[in-house]
């Protein structure tokens, strides 16, 4: 367990440095006139990336029972809710945003540039920290050269067309979920909403980790998935990008163009004013 609370302890560092960083670059960017959302997005993304980067770690070497490791996910979920101050972290939201009117295109480009700049920065700074072998953990990791396996397996135990077409409709389905969670839960207090939505990451998580690793962002699979042996590129491409972004635009076409007659569930945003 030493090797555990090594990894949550740095893990509670680095969020609450992630959370100065926002406050601080809050406070030089707005006197000058300059805007702060896109600082903020790259700092949330990459507090993103780094949980979750450990987070799988915890998982593969440490040995946790997945109840423990399901918990870990849920609380990070409401971390990230409660510090993102407004980032989105995930281009399926940026790009669901810019549908509904919310977003500018230069605006959506310039989030979604902030996000996969932090995807690729996260997992230099882990390899950073995990070559100081602060654990045991980051020891085995260290003598492994941070190599990874992709968690599409082959043989799923079931008859299915095959691993990448199981892999995408499992990134296709929890980003759907994922999506109309979002769009329908809008109306809840915030404190409840965020434990609802940090419910549901934890239960897809559960169900679809062994295959996918149960991702459902972009963003994120780039810093965690994309680096990992057993696929091509363009097979993460497949799961990773395409099959998520289809998930999130599938729940928007039903819920706001099939039920509601063309006019968007999720009225609220579109009152407010264009980042």
């Amino acid at each position: 367990m030493s090797g555990v609370a090594v990894s949550l302890s740095m893990l509670a560092v680095f969020v609450l440095l992630c959370e100065l960083g926002r406050s601080i670059l809050s406070k030089l960017l707005a006197p000058r006139g300059l805007s702060a959302v896109y600082a903020v997005e790259l700092v949330s993304t990459l507090q993103l990336c780094v949980c979750n980067l450990e987070l799988r770690l915890l998982g593969e070497l440490g040995g946790l029972q997945p109840q423990f490791c399901l918990s870990l996910t849920y609380l990070a979920s409401v971390v990230h809710a409660v510090t993102f101050h407004g980032a989105l972290g995930n281009p399926c939201s940026t790009l669901e945003r810019t549908y509904r009117g919310r977003l500018t295109a230069r605006s959506a480009l310039l989030r979604m540039a902030c996000q996969f700049i932090a995807a690729s920065v996260a997992r230099t700074i882990l390899q950073g920290l995990w070559a100081l072998r602060l654990s045991d953990l980051h020891l085995k990791h260290s003598l492994q050269d941070f190599q990874c396996i992709s968690p599409i397996h082959a043989d799923t135990g079931l008859e299915l067309p095959g691993p990448l077409v199981t892999a995408a409709a499992v990134e296709l389905a929890g980003s759907f979920a994922m999506q109309t969670a979002f769009t329908h839960t809008h109306t809840l207090d915030q404190s409840y909403r965020v434990h609802a939505i940090a419910g549901l990451t934890a239960t897809l998580t559960y169900a679809g980790g062994k295959m996918t690793g149960a991702v459902f962002n972009p963003a994120l699979a780039f810093s965690t998935q994309f680096p990992c042996r057993g696929h091509s590129f363009s097979d993460y491409c497949l799961v990773y990008w395409l099959a998520p972004v289809l998930g999130m635009m599938c729940s928007v076409l039903l819920f706001d163009q099939l039920l509601t007659g063309g006019t968007p569930a999720y009225r609220p945003l579109l009152d407010n004013k264009k980042d």
